[in-house]
């Protein structure tokens, strides 16, 4: 009983480290609040919570964004209680109005939770302006230890943890691919296409958090001195190769449903397209290794994975009168997509070179338009309504 008990902690030990960081934060935010702040500890240990998160990068982006809703919830509270006194009508307004604020100003999501939360903080019992003051303090406070324990919430970089991430993602696609290459050859089922196709769409759902995190080591590697930019660029890219990979897998799972469906592949492709989805799982595997010496040994995996993709386009094409035209379009789609896989693996696709990949939505940044824009975009508005004026 008592190992079980310990296993629930030893099998979570990243939750575990995550929440006693998280904790000490708390405790350390109360104790300098009080330090530097008459009653400021409560505060400095509420904004201390609500900004911590697993990795340095994130907690400067939530610090920043709970700073700005503190300067603007400190703000709006004391113009509404000082129209409406304390009351129903001054919480509803200071509400509304940090709402439209933060919206006004294109803060993120965090950012336009954290500006009424604030308000209602500072328009809380014994509200007067030195108080805003200390409780605007406090946030501040809370916010910089915040930022200073979440370097260590977790043991790895954000550059470490995407490579994690890819790894694993790309371990499951290798191996799924293997499976599948084995129910081909042993003609499987559409229950087991089915399988196949579930597991397939649980990896693709893997990719948002893979591109959040290679977001992440690519934001940490612009401002972090010993991070170095250049590898947190190829682990970003690696990200968008996985995404690829598992996209492709994703549509292969799916013709392999719908040949079981119309009666499965037939017999005389059967061992080629077996062949083919070994090989693609083969350099799938390869690649997440990356020995330096894979390429002094003649063909690469990739390489294999195309010309075994080359002989079933031939079996097809060469059997094409025994075998139905729908059969041989999605015989051919596989072709296409171990193609595309393998082109992926080797950096050498133009959707990888040419094709820009959009940074994290608006809605996911702290400010979706950044304060340098929106100063440039006012300033151009006073000069054209000034111009009109006069």
């Amino acid at each position: 009983m008592v190992k079980r008990f310990i296993k629930l902690f030893t099998d979570r030990k990243y939750w575990v480290r995550q929440i006693l960081v998280a904790g000490l934060a708390g405790g350390t935010a109360w104790v300098v609040g009080d330090l530097l702040v008459k009653n400021g500890g409560l505060v400095a240990a509420i904004v201390s919570t609500l900004s911590i998160r697993i990795s340095l990068h994130k907690s400067l982006r939530e610090g920043f964004g709970q700073i700005v809703g503190t300067a603007i919830g400190a703000g709006v509270a004391l113009l509404t209680v000082s129209l409406f006194d304390f009351g129903f009508l001054a919480v509803g307004t200071t509400i509304i109005l940090c709402a439209v604020v933060a919206r006004a100003l294109h803060l993120g999501e965090v950012a336009s939770v954290n500006v009424p939360v604030t308000a209602l903080i500072v328009i809380g019992p014994g509200l007067s302006e030195s108080t805003a003051t200390h409780r605007l303090q406090s946030t501040l406070i809370g916010a910089a230890i915040a930022i200073f324990f979440s370097y260590f919430s977790h043991p790895k970089t954000p550059v470490d943890r995407a490579r994690e991430q890819i790894r694993n993602v790309s371990t499951k696609a290798a191996a799924l691919l293997a499976e599948m290459s084995e129910g081909v050859a042993a003609g499987y089922t559409q229950q087991a296409a089915g399988k196949w196709l579930a597991r397939a769409r649980l990896l693709v759902e893997e990719v948002p958090a893979i591109r959040a995190q290679s977001v992440e080591a690519r934001g940490h590697a612009r401002w972090f001195p010993t991070a170095e930019k250049d590898v947190a660029e190829d682990v970003y890219t690696e990200g968008i190769v996985t995404e690829h990979t598992v996209v492709q897998i994703r549509v292969i799972s799916r013709t392999l449903f719908d040949a079981a469906v119309e009666g499965g592949i037939a017999d005389s492709v059967k061992k080629q397209v077996a062949v083919a989805l070994s090989a693609a799982s083969y350099a799938i595997s390869v690649h997440i290794e990356k020995p330096d010496d894979i390429a002094d040994f003649g063909p690469t995996p990739t390489d294999d994975a195309r010309e075994a993709g080359s002989a079933l386009a031939e079996t097809l094409i060469e059997d094409g009168t025994d075998i139905d035209q729908e059969q041989i379009v999605r015989g051919l789609s596989i072709v296409s997509n171990i193609g595309i896989i393998a082109d992926s693996l080797d950096h050498n696709s133009p959707a990888l070179r040419d094709v820009v990949t959009p940074d994290e939505p608006a809605q996911a940044k702290v400010m979706a338009v950044s304060p340098i824009d929106q100063t440039s975009n006012l300033w151009k508005k006073l000069k054209r309504a000034t111009r009109k004026y006069f």
